[in-house]
């Protein structure tokens, strides 16, 4: 007992401490990178890796000198794509259509609000810290869920002064956080599938035009997002039952493992 609640503070602490140096040091390291390289994107994946070494370190030592594995790095990339792929096309196609598939984004949210967006937020709250808590602790699924959960949703709030606006974008990324973890579970920890899904579900949202302002949208908006959705969660549960694969939440890893 007093092993797992070290572990859980440890974890806890390590979190924290990349946090609070995203938060201090993210905009001024940003720049640092930028004024020699002359490479956003470079400038941009450097800063975003360096915050997390307090995270890297406690997977590191917790998980006998072992990265990418506890983190969910080292799943099958090409199978990840494919199954993310074809989960949003629901977005793709109903965001496309009605303008024709006139692309509308640029290169700076393409990298930030697309690519690194989805890897680092992926590999900070659900590879490590949901995973963590709930790959190497008694946590059920749930309680593993709901502080990484409350935090990543807690990050979309700039998006909006008015407070239903607000209320609706946190519950939306609170559910999606579920969503992401729930899939890194169901695919064998294979962090690829939420990290590609995330990357197609922000793409067809900045992709083409008038599909949203913020993380909520409209309501044409979230029937596409839902049957992204839906198509996620049925599909996977089809490909589990064909393949006589049980599924990893269950009953019995809800609240408390065994």
């Amino acid at each position: 007992m007093q092993k797992a609640v070290a572990y859980i503070l440890t974890l806890l602490t390590s979190f924290a401490a990349f946090f609070w140096i995203k938060e201090a040091f993210f905009a001024k390291g940003f720049h640092f990178f930028e004024s020699f390289l002359s490479l956003y994107p470079l400038s941009f994946f450097l800063i975003y890796a360096l915050v997390g070494v307090p995270t890297f370190v406690f997977v590191y030592l917790a998980n006998e000198r072992h990265l990418l594995e506890p983190l969910g790095l080292r799943g099958n990339v090409f199978r990840a794509v494919v199954l993310a792929f074809v989960f949003s096309m629901p977005m793709m196609v109903g965001y496309g259509l009605p303008s024709g598939f006139r692309i509308s984004i640029d290169g700076r949210e393409f990298w930030f609000g697309c690519v690194f967006a989805a890897f680092f937020e992926e590999l900070y709250y659900r590879g490590f810290f949901f995973g963590q808590l709930y790959r190497k602790t008694k946590l059920g699924f749930f309680p593993a869920l709901i502080v990484p959960a409350l935090i990543f949703a807690s990050l979309h709030l700039y998006q909006s002064q008015d407070l239903a606006t607000l209320v609706g974008i946190f519950i939306t990324t609170f559910m999606g956080a579920g969503l992401f973890a729930w899939l890194y579970c169901e695919w064998n920890y294979n962090l690829w599938v939420p990290i590609f899904l995330h990357f197609f579900m922000n793409l067809s949202w900045s992709l083409f035009d008038d599909v949203a302002d913020n993380a909520l949208g409209d309501v044409n908006a979230n029937i596409y997002r839902a049957l992204t959705i839906l198509l996620a969660i049925g599909g996977t549960l089809v490909y589990k039952r064909r393949m006589r694969i049980p599924l990893a939440i269950n009953k019995t890893t809800l609240l408390l493992k065994k």
